[in-house]
Protein backbone atom coordinates (compact mmCIF):
# COMPACT_ATOMS: atom_id res chain seq x y z
CA UNK A 1 0.00 0.00 0.00
CA UNK A 2 1.03 3.59 -1.37
CA UNK A 3 0.76 6.49 1.10
CA UNK A 4 -1.26 8.97 -1.46
CA UNK A 5 -0.03 11.99 0.12
CA UNK A 6 3.38 11.26 -0.85
CA UNK A 7 2.58 11.26 -4.64
CA UNK A 8 3.12 14.89 -6.30
CA UNK A 9 0.35 14.32 -8.28
CA UNK A 10 -1.98 13.82 -5.63
CA UNK A 11 -0.58 16.96 -4.18
CA UNK A 12 -1.92 19.40 -7.32
CA UNK A 13 -5.07 17.34 -7.30
CA UNK A 14 -5.23 18.28 -4.20
CA UNK A 15 -5.08 21.85 -4.20
CA UNK A 16 -7.28 21.68 -7.49
CA UNK A 17 -10.34 21.41 -5.75
CA UNK A 18 -9.80 24.06 -3.47
CA UNK A 19 -9.50 26.69 -5.67
CA UNK A 20 -12.67 24.94 -7.85
CA UNK A 21 -14.72 25.83 -4.04
CA UNK A 22 -13.72 28.93 -4.28
CA UNK A 23 -14.97 29.52 -7.90
CA UNK A 24 -18.02 28.09 -7.75
CA UNK A 25 -19.14 30.02 -4.48
CA UNK A 26 -19.92 32.67 -7.23
CA UNK A 27 -21.77 30.46 -9.67
CA UNK A 28 -25.39 31.33 -9.84
CA UNK A 29 -27.67 29.40 -6.91
CA UNK A 30 -30.01 28.08 -9.85
CA UNK A 31 -26.93 25.76 -10.81
CA UNK A 32 -25.93 24.71 -7.15
CA UNK A 33 -27.68 20.96 -8.26
CA UNK A 34 -26.15 21.36 -11.84
CA UNK A 35 -22.89 22.87 -12.93
CA UNK A 36 -21.53 23.46 -9.42
CA UNK A 37 -22.25 20.19 -7.57
CA UNK A 38 -20.79 18.43 -11.01
CA UNK A 39 -17.61 20.46 -11.19
CA UNK A 40 -17.16 20.19 -7.19
CA UNK A 41 -17.46 16.48 -7.34
CA UNK A 42 -15.64 15.82 -10.58
CA UNK A 43 -12.77 17.63 -9.38
CA UNK A 44 -12.75 16.04 -5.97
CA UNK A 45 -12.99 12.98 -7.77
CA UNK A 46 -9.38 12.85 -9.15
CA UNK A 47 -7.59 13.00 -5.84
CA UNK A 48 -9.83 10.49 -4.27
CA UNK A 49 -9.22 8.12 -6.85
CA UNK A 50 -5.45 8.62 -6.63
CA UNK A 51 -6.24 8.16 -2.57
CA UNK A 52 -8.26 4.82 -3.31
CA UNK A 53 -5.77 3.22 -6.11
CA UNK A 54 -2.74 3.50 -3.46
CA UNK A 55 -4.59 1.81 -1.25
CA UNK A 56 -5.09 -1.02 -3.57
CA UNK A 57 -2.37 -3.84 -3.67
CA UNK A 58 -1.01 -4.00 -7.06
CA UNK A 59 -0.16 -1.62 -9.73
CA UNK A 60 -2.83 -2.83 -12.20
CA UNK A 61 -4.75 -2.04 -9.92
CA UNK A 62 -3.65 1.46 -9.27
CA UNK A 63 -3.31 2.20 -13.09
CA UNK A 64 -7.24 1.85 -13.02
CA UNK A 65 -7.91 4.33 -10.87
CA UNK A 66 -5.23 6.45 -12.30
CA UNK A 67 -7.48 6.02 -15.18
CA UNK A 68 -10.86 6.89 -13.33
CA UNK A 69 -9.47 10.03 -11.96
CA UNK A 70 -8.07 10.69 -15.97
CA UNK A 71 -11.77 10.19 -16.54
CA UNK A 72 -12.99 12.39 -14.24
CA UNK A 73 -10.81 14.97 -15.64
CA UNK A 74 -12.28 14.63 -19.17
CA UNK A 75 -15.53 15.44 -17.79
CA UNK A 76 -14.37 18.04 -15.35
CA UNK A 77 -12.67 19.92 -18.67
CA UNK A 78 -15.89 19.98 -20.62
CA UNK A 79 -17.69 21.23 -17.57
CA UNK A 80 -15.10 24.28 -17.36
CA UNK A 81 -15.41 24.77 -21.07
CA UNK A 82 -19.49 24.87 -21.01
CA UNK A 83 -19.43 26.71 -17.71
CA UNK A 84 -17.24 29.62 -20.02
CA UNK A 85 -19.61 29.53 -22.81
CA UNK A 86 -22.47 29.88 -20.37
CA UNK A 87 -20.74 33.13 -19.18
CA UNK A 88 -20.48 31.44 -15.44
CA UNK A 89 -16.90 31.53 -15.78
CA UNK A 90 -15.14 34.48 -17.13
CA UNK A 91 -11.96 33.71 -19.45
CA UNK A 92 -9.58 34.72 -17.57
CA UNK A 93 -10.85 32.33 -14.46
CA UNK A 94 -11.21 29.37 -17.19
CA UNK A 95 -7.51 29.86 -18.83
CA UNK A 96 -6.42 29.54 -15.03
CA UNK A 97 -8.79 26.78 -13.90
CA UNK A 98 -8.00 24.84 -17.37
CA UNK A 99 -3.71 25.47 -17.35
CA UNK A 100 -3.68 24.04 -13.45
CA UNK A 101 -5.72 20.73 -15.07
CA UNK A 102 -3.89 20.16 -17.83
CA UNK A 103 -0.92 20.14 -15.68
CA UNK A 104 -2.53 17.28 -13.37
CA UNK A 105 -4.06 15.58 -16.85
CA UNK A 106 -0.30 15.27 -18.19
CA UNK A 107 1.10 14.23 -14.26
CA UNK A 108 -1.73 11.56 -14.40
CA UNK A 109 -0.44 10.73 -17.65
CA UNK A 110 2.49 9.96 -16.77
CA UNK A 111 1.97 8.29 -13.79
CA UNK A 112 0.01 5.45 -15.56
CA UNK A 113 2.71 5.30 -17.98
CA UNK A 114 5.17 4.76 -15.33
CA UNK A 115 2.57 1.85 -14.04
CA UNK A 116 1.98 0.15 -17.10
CA UNK A 117 6.20 0.03 -17.69
CA UNK A 118 6.44 -1.57 -14.26
CA UNK A 119 3.63 -3.83 -15.00
CA UNK A 120 5.30 -4.95 -18.73
CA UNK A 121 8.80 -5.51 -16.92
Amino acid sequence: MRDYRDLRVWDEAHRFPLAIYKVTVSFPKDERFGLTSQIRRASASIGANLAEGCGRRSDREMGRFVQIAMGSGGELSYHLLLSRDLEILTKEQYAGLNADLDRVMKMLSALSGKLRNALSA
